[in-house]
């Protein structure tokens, strides 16, 4: 999941561990089918993205565009499934490991299409702060 953020930043412990200025927030959870092939057209993707408004507010602008950051925070609980009971389910989710490895390779991606990137912790309690910027949300898959 992505979000347009004026600012965003993660906590762990009570201490920041990450923060960017204006750009995005990138929610990543692996599934446990994902082989890691879309990762590279993924970060293709994100960086491309126009969601920036332009000097007219249409959204014609990149990350690039607007020299903006990403913070990149692992989050197994997408794959959450909630379609049978009162308890998620995450069943679906890529083992620790697994995401673990994706999630960085997925960084390094961006980083490779010239995007700032800060990252939360894997398997961490993390504490998201962000003031989205719109707002504008797009759920991504690969």
């Amino acid at each position: 999941m992505l979000q347009r953020v004026a600012r965003a930043e993660v906590r762990v412990g009570g201490a920041t561990v990450a923060r960017c200025g204006a750009g995005l927030l990138l929610l990543v959870g692996i599934g446990a089918e994902d082989d890691g092939t879309e990762v590279e057209g993924l970060a293709a993707k994100v960086a491309g993205l126009r969601v920036f408004e332009d000097d007219v507010g249409r959204m014609n602008l990149s990350l690039g565009d607007v020299s903006g950051e990403i913070l990149v925070i692992p989050n197994f609980t997408l794959y959450g499934d909630t379609r049978k009971g009162r308890r998620p389910s995450w069943v679906g989710a890529a083992p620790p490991e697994v995401a673990e490895e994706r999630v960085e390779a997925l960084c390094r991606a961006l980083e490779g299409h010239g995007a700032t990137v800060h990252r939360g912790v894997f398997g961490a309690h993390m504490e998201v702060q962000l003031v989205n910027d719109g707002p504008v949300t797009l759920v991504l898959e690969a």
